[in-house]
């Protein structure tokens, strides 16, 4: 690794302040993937922000139907929480399959969704909560802030301070993970209003990363059943292909995920 200078901030005002003295700096925020690109010497900034600390960014707030998780929530928090699975059972599920326990206790929503690894299994999840991304500056739609391949709508020194949502009538996420990395290879939040309307929303599958679908998600707002996506096509030329699996393979899982989501919920 590079030399670098760590700094832990104890606020947002704070981090921020860091962040603007330094040369080339970034936010840490359980480390899981700025470390390893340092220890790769892929990556050398001047200065490490730590945001972990800041009390303000961390916790779980339920009101009746509204979460608000701050973003220096680590996955095990989310995973564990008796508030959050008393009204949104699917996140925590996700939460908790998540790498492995090392990841778990060290990584955070907020790191995740910033990151957006398009094979993260968070904004899958916040695409289809239709969740609220908080940031020091303003408050972004999650159908607006993932932009591409490990890209969002997060400007220069932007923080993600938290996230909020509103709880859907069911949620399930299933996924196909990398028996190594555990990341999915193919996964798929579904999530149902009251009123009836159905959010599809898929990660790990995407050439641009996470995506939401609209065949199935009609074909669901119609049935809400599992036999309903069976003649729902996914088109294989936007997915990804790699030595894990094929565009057309990933197609398919699509589906099958999708099923099996649906009937979990």
């Amino acid at each position: 690794m590079y030399e670098t200078n760590y700094h832990r901030a104890s606020s947002v005002q704070e981090a921020v302040q860091m962040m603007g003295a330094a040369a080339e700096g970034k936010y840490l925020s359980g480390g899981m993937t700025i470390i390893p690109t340092m220890r790769q010497r892929l990556a050398a900034p001047s200065d490490l922000i730590d945001l972990r600390h800041i009390a303000e960014m961390k916790g779980i707030a339920v009101d009746g139907r509204s979460v608000r998780i701050g973003a220096a929530t680590t996955h095990e928090e989310v995973a564990t929480s008796a508030a959050l699975a008393a009204v949104c059972p699917a996140l925590c599920g996700l939460a908790g399959h998540i790498g492995d326990p090392a990841v778990r206790h060290m990584g955070t929503i907020g790191g995740s969704i910033a990151n957006n690894d398009p094979a993260a299994d968070y904004p899958a999840a916040m695409l289809g909560l239709d969740a609220v991304i908080v940031t020091d500056r303003r408050e972004i739609m999650a159908g607006d802030f993932f932009t591409g391949l490990f890209e969002t709508a997060l400007e220069e020194g932007e923080i993600i301070t938290a996230v909020r949502f509103e709880t859907p009538a069911k949620a399930a996420y299933r996924k196909f993970p990398n028996p190594a990395s555990r990341y999915a290879m193919t996964g798929v939040f579904v999530a149902r209003r009251d009123n009836g309307d159905v959010r599809v929303a898929v990660t790990g599958a995407g050439s641009n990363g996470v995506f939401r679908h609209s065949g199935l998600e009609a074909a669901l707002s119609a049935n809400w059943s599992p036999d309903a996506v069976a003649n729902v096509t996914v088109d294989a030329s936007d997915l990804l292909a790699d030595l894990h699996a094929s565009a057309a393979y990933r197609a398919n899982l699509v589906k099958v995920m999708t099923k099996r989501a649906v009937a979990a919920a």
